[in-house]
């Protein structure tokens, strides 16, 4: 069974992984239908699942209308997350972007489509440089405040961005974001560089999408299976196939191996294992993708696993990470560092 962590600086109880729901839906071409999306979402529950991840623009808001007819009386057990942000009508201008207009718009479409009086969590769906960041953040505080939304978050956005809105929601007395959504996986470390430090800071918890890296960490792309043709262009334009991807997959293979479990189930297990505030996010278009995934909670990395783990999907850090890290930076730093003691 899952347990649950708690989200952000909330007293908000979420499972440690959430169910993201971007392949309910069969208007992209691809996707489960609605009634194997609800046997997906009963899997969830009978496992102790809670954290359901969606957004208004999935499938033409498909997705949402499944989530809408499953709910049911399972509305209140349910932690429902949906995003904002991302056009959903290209004929019109104000129908994209984190302004108020498009903010007011995109909650009463979910609100109708989820048959619910209130959002869990809204995210902003990416950063959108032509919004003032105050005029976001006013907005959501003003549905914080209205009943309709419960806790904000931010999805893709620079460091900076996120810690200076958490900053000015401080000051302001308004609702600060309680998680911020990143990719994260062995394949994509990129976000250790200033986001997830931020985000510590913060007391952010961290929602990590595609921490299976499409699929290449599952093994399909390197145990001799059929890879997903319809993701196939996208992972190989996203450097998800290179011999160094491979690389870092086989790895996660052999300790799937040596610890009897899934290449899923390790990979997951190791952005879990990366802070008390790491929560992935897991898709699935099959009972049997989830189950296996859900496993992860049950799989116990050691001290070795995790270094073999950590050295083959290493990042540089770069400036001024590595200058700041730097042995004789840091001995000028602390002047008599054989006289500093650290703060504990």
């Amino acid at each position: 069974m899952l347990r649950y962590r708690l989200l952000g600086r909330t007293g908000l109880r979420v499972a440690e992984i959430g169910l993201g729901t971007m392949s309910f839906g069969t208007r992209w071409g691809f996707g489960a239908d609605e009634e194997t999306s609800h046997g997906i979402l009963d899997t969830y529950v009978d496992a102790g699942g809670n954290f359901l991840d969606t957004a208004n623009m999935y499938h033409g808001g498909e997705t949402e209308r499944f989530l809408g007819t499953w709910l049911g009386d399972n509305r209140d057990r349910m932690v429902v997350a949906t995003k904002y942000g991302v056009t959903t009508d290209k004929s019109d201008l104000n129908a994209s972007g984190a302004h108020r207009k498009n903010l007011r718009r995109s909650v009463e479409g979910s609100l109708r489509r989820l048959q619910t009086d209130h959002i869990d969590l809204l995210w902003l769906h990416a950063y959108d440089d032509h919004t003032p960041i105050e005029e976001t953040l006013r907005a959501l505080d003003d549905l914080v405040r209205s009943g309709k939304v419960s806790y904000v978050g931010i999805s893709n956005a620079p460091a900076w961005v996120v810690s200076a809105s958490q900053v000015l929601a401080e000051l302001k007395g308004w609702s600060a974001y309680a998680g911020l959504q990143v990719e994260y996986s062995l394949l994509q470390r990129a976000p250790e560089r200033d986001l997830l430090p931020m985000a510590e800071h913060f007391g952010m918890s961290v929602v990590a999408w595609g921490p299976l890296s499409a699929g290449v960490l599952t093994g399909k792309y390197t145990r001799g299976g059929a890879p997903d043709t319809l993701r196939q262009g996208a992972n190989d334009s996203l450097g998800r196939t290179t011999e160094a991807s491979l690389a870092i997959a086989r790895v996660v293979d052999e300790v799937a191996d040596e610890l009897d479990a899934s290449s899923a189930q390790v990979a997951l297990a190791w952005v879990m294992g990366r802070g008390y505030g790491m929560i992935p996010i897991v898709g699935a278009r099959r009972v049997g993708q989830l189950v296996d995934s859900l496993g992860a909670s049950e799989v116990h990395l050691g001290e070795v696993h995790r270094a073999r783990l950590d050295e083959v999907s290493a990042i540089a850090l770069g400036y001024p990470h590595d200058f700041l890290a730097g042995e004789h930076l840091r001995k000028m730093l602390a002047g008599q560092p054989e006289r500093l003691v650290r703060r504990p």
